[in-house]
């Protein structure tokens, strides 16, 4: 491994620098260290440097998805070695508790959960310690790029559990996403999945509503211009059978509760910094089910057969890419989405580039 690691530290609201800091090591059995090939940012990250995730230390290194070569493990890990390439999921799990025994490993009581980047030193950064890595690291297939595989450890499983399996999408459905950023135009992709009748996005940026249709929207509205009107004239005055919550803003979130038709689903993914309010005035009579979570990652694995298979547009939502060190170039592209047209920036070294860690025999 090398010495002089450098990761992308938090410092305090609105500080942060890419520089050295100590070489991760393994410190229970159940670790991983993992070189990071490739890594990107997440609406999230933009959160915790404006102050709004109380919970992260400044000094803290950022992020939470990654895919790279593991190259040491603890002595009670069994399911991968040094030399496996492996997606770093965003959330750890230790898979005895109550909460990962149902498969809800994002509640995990027993130091998992959403931590890298978040309670412990995360993934942007040359090297990273994943704990509890027979459950928090997957093998990448090989017909799966890193740039491909990275967007799996977050964001297709956020948009497809939190948002289309809680919003329990089904055949006929009218689906509508408002926002679409990343996690949005993932969740207009996997709600494909389940052949609905028709998916509306809702978005202020036209190359985010672009974008949308090159992701399977038959429709989309600007969200100035009224598009509950527009749901409601494709659905005869009904709504939308379920409406995905993909900002994190009150305007949006009762956007949403306006937009979802009696007896709908309206699916809170969107990070919400501040609270928003419930006209249960208005919503009380309709029979409408809400429901908001945190992302578990169990939908992971079905996930990355699914794009190793071509049946996911992973790639088609990186639009920058950098090299590792250009942390500070990424976020500011990333932070300024509206003037960058920026989507997913991924960061890392060309996978052609990527020296194996361990010679083959």
């Amino acid at each position: 491994m090398s010495t002089g690691m450098k990761g992308y530290v938090f410092h305090g609201p609105g500080q942060s620098a890419w520089e050295e800091v100590p070489d991760p090591a393994v410190e229970e059995p159940t670790d991983a260290i993992v070189r990071v090939d490739a890594v990107t940012i997440c609406g999230t990250d933009l959160h915790i440097l404006k102050g709004d995730v109380p919970e992260v230390r400044p000094g803290t290194v950022l992020g939470h998805e990654a895919v790279g070569e593991v190259v040491e493990t603890g002595g009670d890990v069994r399911t991968v070695r040094p030399g496996d390439r492996v997606l770093v999921s965003c959330i750890s799990a230790c898979g005895r508790c109550r909460y990962c025994r149902e498969g809800v490993y994002g509640q995990c009581l027993d130091g998992g959960g959403w931590i890298l980047g978040h309670l412990i030193d995360g993934t942007q950064a040359e090297y990273v310690r994943v704990p509890y890595a027979d459950l928090s690291v997957h093998p990448v297939p090989g017909t799966l790029t890193n740039e491909d595989a990275v967007l799996l450890a977050d964001i297709f499983p956020t948009a497809y559990e939190v948002g289309v399996l809680n919003g329990g999408v089904r055949p006929g459905d009218t689906v509508a996403v408002v926002g679409a950023g990343p996690v949005g135009l993932a969740a207009i992709a996997t709600a494909r999945l389940f052949s609905p009748e028709r998916v509306i996005a809702v978005d202020l940026a036209a190359p985010r509503l672009e974008a949308a249709k090159a992701f399977g929207a038959d429709a989309v509205a600007d969200a100035n211009e009224d598009p509950g009107q527009l749901v409601a004239d494709l659905t005869g005055g009904l709504g939308a059978d379920v409406v995905v919550e993909a900002v994190g803003v009150p305007e949006t979130f009762e956007m949403c509760t306006r937009m979802v038709r009696p007896g709908g689903r309206l699916a809170n993914v969107g990070v919400h910094g501040g609270p928003a309010t419930l006209h249960l005035e208005d919503l009380w009579i309709k029979n409408v089910t809400i429901t908001t979570g945190l992302v578990d990652t169990r939908s992971t694995p079905t996930l990355l057969r699914m794009a190793a298979a071509g049946r996911l547009p992973t790639g088609q939502l990186v639009t920058h890419t950098f090299p590792l060190d250009h942390m500070q170039e990424a976020y500011d592209v990333f932070g300024n989405a509206a003037e960058t047209g920026a989507l997913k920036v991924v960061l890392g070294v060309p996978q052609h580039e990527v020296v194996p860690v361990h010679p083959t025999s």
